[in-house]
């Protein structure tokens, strides 16, 4: 599967569905959806919140499909409308919320220091998804921005209203936490009497 940013479409595809056309909308939708909400599902975790955000993404792409002047491939167009709707939910008062009442964000980075081995798979089991699953909402998407999608510190700060150093301790986190789920767990030497 192609990244989001680099799915282009045939300019005359997107001018048949400004017009209306279902079936050109129905031909975009098949070559974008699947790169747009698998983004959503690494930038917010999957569940009813990136379904729910994929639909809103989509509906806002269709409404402002006339206004795509063509000037990037339209699935770089695209992106900047799914991170942007990711990042308002990550950034949204109602999502910071409901993280501070399940005490969620910090029991996850808590719960990765203390027992890094319980959350680490065999090592033949690798799971990319899991282990970025594992990750607090704000840090799988400040990982995902940052090493996938090539975003610098100071664009991720100013999307998240903070500074260029949150993205950077965010990162630091979160790498700390990804090498305990891929590292896998030593024993200690049994100590042994001369």
């Amino acid at each position: 599967m192609a990244k989001l940013f680099q799915i282009g479409v045939a300019a005359e595809l997107v001018t048949r569905a400004c017009r209306g056309d279902e079936h050109a909308e129905s031909e975009i939708y098949a070559a974008v959806a699947p790169a747009t909400l698998g983004l959503i599902r690494r930038l917010v975790g999957v569940g009813a919140q990136a379904e729910d955000i994929f639909q809103d993404t989509m509906m806002t792409f269709y409404e402002r499909l006339p206004s795509f002047r063509a000037e990037a491939p339209l699935g770089a167009w695209l992106r900047q409308i799914a991170i942007s709707k990711c990042l308002m939910f990550l950034r949204s008062p109602w999502h910071r919320a409901r993280l501070q009442l399940d005490g969620m964000e910090e029991a996850m980075w808590n719960a990765a220091a203390d027992h890094p081995s319980q959350a680490a798979p065999a090592a033949e089991c690798i799971d990319i998804e899991r282990a970025l699953a594992s990750l607090p909402p704000t840090a799988r998407a400040i990982v995902w921005l940052f090493e996938v999608e090539g975003y610098s510190h100071d664009e991720i700060g100013r999307a998240f209203g903070r500074t260029a150093s949150f993205s950077k301790s965010q990162l630091a986190r979160a790498h700390h936490r990804l090498r305990a789920w891929f590292e896998p767990a030593v024993e200690p030497p049994a100590c042994t009497s001369i």
